[in-house]
């Protein structure tokens, strides 16, 4: 099968394993008496990100093959879930938080570290077949987003937004790819005859770029932003749903269907991931970033005024932008730490990029919205999340805003237009 085909199934499955929850999990969570646990269970996303990626990447980097990596850690996270969907399912209206979370953490604690493993690979596989990583990878990473998109409808479509069998369609899909990462091509690990020392042998080689001002900033920055990551997706689907207590806006498809009408954000995003090629090689990482940046100012700005009536076109426009927010930070930034860090500890970073993001930044991020969201908003004998939520959504907006600025004034960068090499 040829090269990009195997990479794009692997990214098709990859995110697909993500979206089949990721969005809409809290409609199940908030009836079934764990609405005041969401942000923890989004948060812990973050939490597991802080250790496991870099952990894994170590393994990948030192000892196990990222491939081989990828399928174990598929294979724990797939069969955890659907456990934690057979709990869900026999428990009803009784199940209990600590069984259920317990479950989830483990699966999601093997199944974070999959992003930049999946990464890996590609980028290896795409380098030793002689092909350019910044000129290929987008193509094939938006079949990822392409497979979120597909889980989201199929979730929304079956009628599972509110049943645990969500979780049962992400562990299914997730064994599948398991086995399937066990035919991806190899990975190979980069031995040294020459004598290690306990960090080299650790792969902690990765946290020397914090020596390196311009990528310090970045890291930080990184976390920064990576605050807003998780929010939306714990809370837009209970936001729009919220609206069912509102007559006016009960009967409309945003309400009725509120999952596919926030997958426009992940349509957004294939094709935002297209253009990342060009705005990098055209503007450099940090005006890049600094769109991201912006665009969550804008996502959570539309959401504080639209509603799924007359002011649906607001919501339509947080979507769009969405793609712009998510993409230009997360697919450019892990590109920028490929190409600035040296081969033998590529792992290693992307791991530390995902800890600086959806790690530290993600906890921090989902821990405080869920206070932000529990001052202005409480669960009504419905099941409906109502409250302020203005409010909400511009106090997102206003932090998003605070830390654009900063980073513009703060990281240092001259970008060289067209060098296909990011500068060092």
């Amino acid at each position: 099968m040829n090269l990009k085909i195997r990479l794009i199934v692997m990214n098709f499955l990859q995110y697909a394993v993500w979206g089949t929850y990721l969005t809409c999990m809290a409609r199940y969570l908030g009836p079934h008496g764990m609405g005041d646990h969401i942000g923890l269970f989004y948060s812990v996303q973050g939490i597991v990100s802080i250790f496991m990626p870099a952990l894994v990447g170590i393994l990948a980097d030192r000892w196990i093959p990222a491939q081989k990596m990828l399928g174990i850690c598929h294979a724990l996270a797939g069969i955890s879930m659907i456990a934690a969907s057979l709990y869900g399912i026999t428990a009803g209206d009784s199940v209990q938080f600590g069984v259920f979370f317990s479950l989830y953490t483990f699966s999601v604690a093997f199944y974070m570290p999959t992003i930049a493993l999946s990464n890996s690979v590609a980028y290896n596989a795409l380098e030793r077949g002689g092909l350019d990583t910044v000129k290929d990878f987008p193509p094939i990473r938006v079949f990822g987003t392409i497979g979120f998109i597909a889980a989201m409808w199929a979730v929304d479509l079956l009628g599972f937004q509110d049943t645990p069998y969500q979780f049962m369609m992400s562990g299914g899909l997730g064994v599948l790819l398991a086995l399937y990462s066990f035919t991806l091509p190899n990975c190979p690990i980069i031995k040294s005859e020459t004598k290690k020392t306990m960090a080299q042998a650790l792969g902690l080689e990765a946290f020397s770029l914090f020596k390196q001002k311009r990528m310090a900033i970045f890291f930080i920055f990184s976390m920064l932003l990576g605050a807003s990551l998780q929010i939306t997706n714990g809370f837009a689907n209970p936001f729009i749903n919220s609206f069912a207590s509102v007559k006016e806006y009960a009967d409309t498809f945003g309400v009725q269907h509120s999952n596919m009408l926030i997958s426009l954000s992940q349509i957004s995003e294939t094709l935002c991931i297209l253009l990342i090629p060009f705005f990098l090689k055209k503007f450099g990482i940090k005006k890049v970033m600094l769109m991201a940046m912006f665009a969550w100012v804008l996502r959570f700005g539309f959401f504080g005024i639209g509603n799924p009536g007359g002011g649906v076109w607001l919501f339509i426009l947080s979507m769009i932008v969405y793609g712009l927010a998510f993409d230009f930070f997360n697919i450019s930034g892990s590109l920028f730490v490929n190409q600035e860090t040296d081969p033998s500890i590529r792992s290693s970073a992307q791991g530390l990029f995902m800890l600086m993001t959806n790690g530290l930044g993600a906890t921090i991020g989902t821990l405080g919205a869920q206070w932000v969201v529990n001052q202005f908003c409480a669960w009504n004998e419905s099941g409906l999340l109502v409250g302020d939520w203005p409010s909400v959504w511009y106090i997102f907006a206003g932090y998003s805003l605070v830390v654009a600025v900063v980073f513009a004034l703060v990281f240092k960068y001259k970008h060289q237009p067209n060098q296909l090499k990011l500068d060092k």
